[in-house]
Parts: C-alpha cells; sequence; structure tokens
C-alpha cells in the first residue's frame, strides 16, 4: 500500500488483478500486436514457468519478487512482463538491464530503450535467441542469481 500527500493508504498502481489475460490480449485491437503478444506470453510462459496474470489494467506479468529499496519503499512487481501499446511492445526487465548486458543487448536486432523497459516494435524485429536469454537473465536476477 501507499500513503497518498492526504495521508490516506491506497493499492499500488501495479498490482495482481483477477482480470482476464486472454481477454485483454483479444482486445488488442491491431492484429499484429495483438499476435505479438500472444507469442511473447507463450515465450515468457515457457522461460518462467509461471502463468500469466494482470497486473494492473495493461500489464502481463510473470510471477512476483518482493523489493525493498534503501528508502524503505517495498513492494511486488512481477518477474518479468509485457505490455502491448499502440506504439511498441513494451518488455518489463530488471533494472540496470542495459549497463548489465550490452553485449546481449548488441545483437537483438531493432529496439529502443528505457529504465527497465524494453520497446520493440514488432516481434520479428528482434532476435529470438536473445530476447529469449534477455528475458532469461532478468528473470534469474530477481529470483536472487547474480547474473
Amino acid at each position: 500500500m501507499t500513503t497518498s500527500a492526504a495521508g490516506s493508504k491506497k493499492a499500488p498502481a501495479t498490482a495482481p488483478t483477477d482480470a482476464s489475460v486472454e481477454a485483454f490480449l483479444a482486445a488488442v485491437a491491431d492484429e499484429r500486436r495483438r499476435d505479438d503478444a500472444r507469442s511473447l506470453a507463450a515465450l515468457m510462459t515457457e522461460i518462467t514457468g509461471e502463468t500469466p496474470r494482470m497486473w494492473g489494467p495493461s500489464i502481463v506479468g510473470f510471477g512476483s519478487y518482493h523489493y525493498r529499496y534503501e528508502s524503505g519503499r517495498e513492494g511486488d512487481a512481477p518477474l518479468t512482463g509485457f505490455s502491448p501499446r499502440k506504439t511498441s511492445l513494451v518488455v518489463y526487465l530488471v533494472g540496470g538491464y542495459e549497463e548489465r548486458y550490452p553485449g546481449v543487448l548488441a545483437k537483438l536486432g531493432k529496439h529502443k530503450t528505457g529504465k527497465g523497459c524494453l520497446y520493440l516494435n514488432r516481434l520479428a524485429d528482434a532476435d529470438e535467441a536473445t530476447l529469449r536469454e534477455l528475458i532469461d537473465r532478468s528473470v534469474r536476477v530477481h529470483r536472487g542469481a547474480n547474473t
């Protein structure tokens, strides 16, 4: 739970829900983005061994881990996940993945990066084996490995 400026507690913006992942993916308007999202869900299920679950209204997450910052802020987040947005597929990885895996990223193909986020216009733009490696390494870090 987080506390607002007024002091009232509210649920975290990104928490697991009981919403249907399949219904969410079926509602993705663009057919190619919908197909890419389903393929990415299958890939992440295979890598993590976890069942996909909605986190908030627009993130498909796999498994979970607990985090605690030095500031004392803590919470739960998916081990990995994605969101099929209008302009790109957003893949959620471990923070600092750009510094951890520059050699792997160099082999990925067309992409953009952000803090803990990997942006792909199309799944076909990324080398599948390299994407698999990035997701696997990120999940292992969240599970406690230092890789």
